[in-house]
């Protein structure tokens, strides 16, 4: 019997000395202390009982933080993107629909999620195994090669492959091309995916290993990819080649464009010339500096797509832009740690919306820039900003159009204070135009590449 060669332990899983144990004396020491106070005892008997969000809810932020604002261009009601981490498309999706809505005079209107979602799942199945290809001369637990296989099929995205999906493949209505249950809750469709292309990374490395080149790898990554086309037609539909869109404007006028493709379709009816825009953040890292670009490794969709570039900027250049778009009357797509300081019934994001310091006895001191570092914040979440409120030319809260539904804040819009933004908020998408003429020369700089499981790539996974 064959006896299995064992990897020698690391110095971090053999024992260790009893000065590093956890000891009993040293367990029993933090007992008493903590049953010694009586803020403890009187914490432990709320949280046990009542959530600790409930226990800690800022009542001063509450009852100061309203829901009207000074600019506010949203009378629209908002989209649902569901059980699925569709939020980077929704948000393009609707910044792309107020103009849409104002060219065929209704008040109405979606462009299919679904749609896009069809094409990103194909798109991003052939980058997948592209990047398989790529690294095909590595090990398998390389930590690249490692981090493809963990993620080859998310539901994640950001500006830049959203624009590329629209550029290549083009829009149509809701209508035809609807949700289907897999588009609305994504996670089965996506675990056959991920089934699917780990076994297709497979096929690819031994062909390699076994010396195949590059026409044998494509010839057999395009079987994998037709095996792809078939589960994502079954679960969301087959995309149209071409389609009659007709409506009723808000004038009861009747409207018919027929025998349309997609990219005819959003050629004629998106208004927003989508080439001028980039992608601005604020990575506050010590090694990401202010006035550069930089770009994620393997965070894409489409190969020969634009790459997802940012430019990085303080945040008070940030919000100026921002700021000056909403006072244009145009929307701003954003991305941001959502979940941080949120109250979803109430719809309120602030910087201090809950007393943890004083539930806890202790401080959570960690900067925007050591909360990358050390994994405590990324983004994941994109929304628009529909509006904010000015008070002397300085905004003092923005108006939020999620994509949950109508459930959480003020039938899902919701407010974030100013304070939040400065902590959480890392990205919008906006016009060059908006752009000093410095920042436009730094887009032509070439960018610095971050690794793959950098936290600016974390909306797209």
């Amino acid at each position: 019997m064959a006896i299995s060669k064992m990897t020698p332990a690391s110095p971090f899983n053999q024992s260790m000395s009893p000065e590093q144990a956890l000891s009993d004396e040293l367990a029993g020491r933090f007992r008493r202390e903590f049953a010694a106070n009586p803020a403890n005892r009187l914490a432990q008997n709320a949280v046990t009982q009542v959530t600790v969000d409930d226990i800690t809810l800022n009542r001063a932020v509450v009852t100061e933080t309203d829901h009207t604002f000074s600019i506010q261009l949203d009378d629209w009601t908002v989209t649902n993107q569901k059980r699925t981490g569709r939020c980077w498309m929704f948000a393009g999706l609707n910044l792309l629909r107020v103009g849409a809505k104002k060219t065929m005079g209704i008040k109405s209107f979606e462009f299919s999620q679904n749609y896009l979602m069809f094409w990103d799942k194909l798109e991003r199945a052939n980058y997948f195994l592209e990047n398989i290809i790529e690294t095909a001369d590595r090990d398998a637990d390389d930590r690249l090669v490692s981090f493809l296989l963990a993620r080859p099929a998310e539901d994640g995205g950001q500006w830049n492959m959203f624009v590329n999906l629209v550029k290549k493949h083009g829009l149509v209505p809701k209508s035809i091309m609807p949700e289907t249950e897999s588009s609305s809750n994504s996670m089965r469709m996506n675990s056959i995916l991920r089934r699917k292309l780990r076994e297709g990374a497979k096929r690819l490395r031994d062909l390699y290993a076994k010396g195949a080149g590059g026409e044998a790898l494509r010839a057999t990554k395009q079987s994998i990819l037709s095996e792809v086309y078939k589960i994502v037609s079954i679960h969301l539909g087959t995309p149209p080649e071409r389609f009659t869109w007709q409506w009723a404007d808000q004038s009861k006028e009747f409207h018919r464009d027929p025998d349309l493709t997609p990219r005819e379709f959003a050629a004629k009816y998106v208004g927003l010339p989508l080439d001028e825009y980039v992608c601005l953040v604020n990575d506050p890292r010590p090694n990401s500096p202010f006035g550069r670009t930089f770009t994620v490794q393997c965070l894409g969709n489409i190969i020969g797509g634009e790459s997802v570039t940012y430019l990085n900027l303080d945040m008070p250049a940030l919000k100026r832009i921002a700021q000056r778009t909403l006072e244009d009357s145009e929307p701003v797509w954003f991305g941001c740690d959502s979940g941080k300081m949120m109250h979803r019934d109430l719809g309120v994001w602030d910087k201090d919306l809950y007393d943890y310091e004083a539930l806890y006895q202790t401080t959570f001191n960690l900067s925007k820039a050591d909360r990358l570092i050390y994994h405590e914040t990324a983004m994941t979440h994109a929304m628009l900003f529909t509006g904010v409120d000015l008070v002397d030319g300085r905004p003092r809260r923005w108006r939020v159009e999620n994509s949950w539904g109508e459930e959480g804040g003020q039938k899902g819009f919701y407010t974030l204070n100013d304070s939040w933004f400065d902590e959480h908020a890392f990205e919008i998408a906006a016009r060059k135009s908006y752009l000093t003429p410095e920042m436009q020369a730094a887009l032509e700089m070439e960018p610095i590449i971050l690794p793959a499981w950098d936290p600016m790539g974390a909306l797209a996974r």
